[in-house]
């Protein structure tokens, strides 16, 4: 067994650290939650906060004991980064295809687990955090070097197949594979969350994918807005405000199974 193969077995028998990953997973439900009501907010007519980990992160600022919370969420988002980390250390599954994917898969989601820590990270010490600015800077800073045109198209496709993966997850119910579902109504329960959350973040993040290739191909880097910006496009489609209504709600229910997945998960 390698050094790295052994620290992240340790890490992974570590109480502390399984209550810290499974905090993480309270932390993802709570803005997921937010991002949700937000978007329903919008979809009803009113103006609302953005409809990404900003402003659902602006929320939790600005509630009692707003700072402390934030750190909560900083701690239990980068202990499900490095337990994602771990988790692709430790991946043996046989066929070398399904354990590179699968190890992929992982440190993909770690990237995004630590980013959103960043951003709270970042409110957290006094600063100042917009994700869609932040996207648009990005894409602004790509389509100004060689081939950038090509790289953000990419990144796009790869966003939209996200997302893609999302909606076949949650149709598929794939996602049982990594919790102990357990009996009953809390079990229908879950599975009925998880479907349809998957589902409704899935559509969320293909619109996001798709923004990004709008604005490759338009030369505009004011179309990649991230997350809500996809939302808002949402909402200026026919019958919009309907769709980014139940998308908003999908993404309280992927909230919720957010909450039986910090119960359930197998860690």
């Amino acid at each position: 067994m390698t050094s790295a193969s052994a620290a992240a077995d340790k890490a992974q028998d570590s109480t502390a650290f399984r209550v810290a990953a499974r905090v993480g997973y309270v932390v993802l439900g709570v803005l997921h939650l937010l991002i949700g009501v937000i978007a329903i907010t919008i979809a009803t007519g009113g103006a609302g906060d953005s409809a990404d980990q900003s402003g659902a992160l602006a929320q939790v600022a600005a509630a009692p004991a707003g700072l402390l919370l934030l750190w909560v969420i900083v701690v239990g988002l980068a202990a499900l980064a490095i337990w994602q980390i771990s988790e692709a250390v430790v991946e043996r599954n046989p066929d070398a295809k399904k354990r590179w994917g699968y190890r992929a898969k992982y440190v993909g989601t770690a990237v995004a687990y630590a980013a959103i820590a960043g951003t709270a990270f970042t409110a957290a010490t006094g600063g100042r955090s917009q994700s869609s600015e932040q996207t648009k800077n990005f894409s602004a800073t790509l389509l100004a070097s060689p081939g950038g045109v090509f790289l953000l198209v990419l990144i796009g496709v790869a966003v939209a197949a996200v997302g893609v993966a999302f909606v076949v997850r949650g149709i598929t119910r794939a996602f049982l594979k990594s919790i102990s579902v357990p009996s009953g109504a809390a079990g229908r329960g879950i599975r009925a969350f998880g479907t349809g959350g998957y589902i409704a973040k899935g559509i969320a993040v293909g619109v996001a994918g798709i923004l990004f290739v709008v604005a490759a191909l338009t030369h505009d880097p004011n179309a990649a807005t991230g997350l809500d910006g996809a939302l808002r496009t949402l909402a200026g489609l026919p019958f919009g405000q309907i769709v980014l209504w139940l998308v908003g709600a999908g993404l309280v229910v992927y909230g919720l199974f957010c909450f039986a997945r910090s119960r359930y998960a197998r860690m």
